[in-house]
């Protein structure tokens, strides 16, 4: 994947717009903001942000300083900043202890160029997962009324790549979230895809309990796409989560950026919830979440 690429597709999609004038941020030329007024992106395409790839990078940024700034719009009636596209950075930046970042300052007609924006800087850096990916070819789709071929123009992939990405989304949410979160790659993905529907999710639970190479995963759909049976015994899937409760699980991991689990008894009315974190600095940006 290329700059100029991309650089071509972004084009199409937002035209070349001045920056709204400030003393501090001539167009296209990086200024420092305090992060105090920094609002989040509404649209923002990333749904996971991994704590111990944040902390890395925070540690980064403490070293060699940011490498590129955050994109961001101005708000000339209420002095403040939207972000576009960087969160990452920008949540890395607040974790390494600073009370300000670098941005340039871009001006989006509307909200679909806004969208499109996050979504090709995100693409454009690889740092969307998989699903976060093949989520924004599918908002590209939807909220531009484009084709696959050209969604491959914008971000410098085959019209195939980006069928193979897409087709990640006919997995069962499970999966998917596995995907998100790291627990499979996305090679084992594209093989359960080679499966039945109806043996994705028991071939899914024998590969994290039988830790399955690719190859191996692949074999094995094979036999299920011909109809044989596994040769292994696999466990029997897990109870699926109750819709409000996937949905609070989320709406909690995109609070608190982290994975959350939650466990209802068999009294609706009992459970449990556990939190992860991977740092002893990401325990401290999950406390001082909780205590807002």
């Amino acid at each position: 994947m290329t700059r100029k690429a991309l650089g071509r597709g972004l084009d199409a999609l937002i035209p070349s717009l001045p920056t709204v004038p400030q003393p501090e941020a001539r167009p296209e030329t990086p200024a420092r903001v305090p992060l105090s007024k920094i609002r989040p992106n509404r649209l923002q395409p990333r749904r996971h942000f991994d704590p111990e790839k944040l902390a890395e990078l925070a540690a980064s940024i403490k070293q060699h300083g940011l490498a590129q700034p955050v994109v961001v719009s101005y708000d000339q009636s209420s002095d403040t900043y939207e972000l576009i596209a960087g969160e990452r950075r920008l949540r890395a930046t607040e974790l390494a202890g600073y009370q300000d970042v670098e941005v340039v300052v871009r001006q989006p007609g509307n909200d679909k160029e806004r969208l499109a924006l996050a979504l090709i800087e995100n693409l454009q850096r690889e740092d969307l997962n998989p699903i976060e990916t093949a989520l924004g070819y599918l908002r590209l789709i939807k909220e531009f009324t484009i084709s696959q071929t050209e969604v491959g123009q914008f971000v410098g992939k085959s019209k195939q790549a980006v069928s193979n990405t897409l087709r990640l989304l006919d997995l069962p949410e499970e999966i998917q979230k596995a995907l998100q979160f790291g627990q499979l790659t996305e090679g084992h993905a594209r093989a359960l895809l080679m499966a039945p529907q109806g043996m994705r999710h028991r071939l899914f639970a024998l590969v994290l309990e039988q830790k399955l190479s690719v190859r191996q995963t692949e074999d094995l759909a094979r036999q299920t796409a011909e109809g044989q049976n596994l040769e292994k015994k696999e466990p029997r899937p897990k109870l699926e989560k109750p819709a409000d409760v996937r949905t609070l699980e989320s709406s909690l991991e995109h609070l608190l950026a982290t994975k959350v689990e939650m466990r209802v008894g068999k009294d609706p009315q009992r459970g449990s919830i556990t939190i992860h974190y991977f740092t002893l600095d990401d325990l401290d940006r999950i406390l001082k979440v909780l205590k807002k």
